[in-house]
C-alpha cells in the first residue's frame, strides 16, 4: 500500500512540472483591425464581434475591450473573432456595410448575419448568453455533447 501511495504521489509531483514546460502562456484575445477585413472570409468559420468607435480613446471602446479580455476561453470556445474599427475617416468597407454611429458593438453569427447591435458596451456574460441562444451555437453544443 505504501509503495502504491508513493508512486501516485511521485506521479502527481511530476505532472505540474511537465505541464509547465509545454504551456505557451495564457491565450490571447483574437483581434483584427477592420481596415481590410472582408467579413465573407469568416463565413461558417468564425463569429465576428465588431467593435466600432470614433477613436481608440473612446471610453466605451476601452471598456468593451476590457470586457472581452475578461473571458478569453469563452471567446475561443465560441469561435469568436474580434474586429475593431476606430477610424471613421478611413471609410472602411466594414463601416459602409454596418453603418455605425459613434460607439457600436455588432454581434454576428457564422452565417454572416447581424444578430445584434448595441450602442453601449456589453460584458462577456451578456455576450455569452446571447450567442448561446443562437441556432448555430445550439447545434454546436449538441454536436459536441458526445465528444467529451
Amino acid at each position: 500500500m505504501k509503495k502504491i501511495l508513493a508512486v501516485v504521489f511521485a506521479g502527481l509531483l511530476a505532472f505540474p512540472a511537465g505541464a509547465a514546460d509545454t504551456a505557451e502562456g495564457p491565450p490571447e484575445l483574437p483581434v483584427m483591425s477592420g481596415d481590410d477585413v472582408d467579413l465573407k472570409e469568416f463565413l461558417w468559420i468564425k463569429r465576428p464581434i465588431v467593435v466600432f468607435a470614433d477613436t481608440p480613446n473612446d471610453p466605451s471602446f476601452i471598456q468593451q475591450m476590457d470586457f472581452l479580455e475578461e473571458d478569453i476561453p469563452a471567446i475561443l470556445l465560441r469561435d469568436i473573432i474580434v474586429v475593431t474599427d476606430t477610424d471613421p475617416a478611413a471609410k472602411s468597407e466594414l463601416r459602409r456595410t454596418l453603418r455605425p454611429r459613434g460607439f457600436m458593438l455588432v454581434l454576428m453569427d457564422k452565417d454572416g448575419g447581424v444578430k445584434m447591435r448595441k450602442p453601449a458596451p456589453w460584458d462577456m456574460r451578456e455576450i455569452r448568453r446571447s450567442i448561446d441562444k443562437w441556432p448555430t451555437r445550439q447545434q454546436e453544443i449538441r454536436d459536441n455533447l458526445g465528444k467529451e
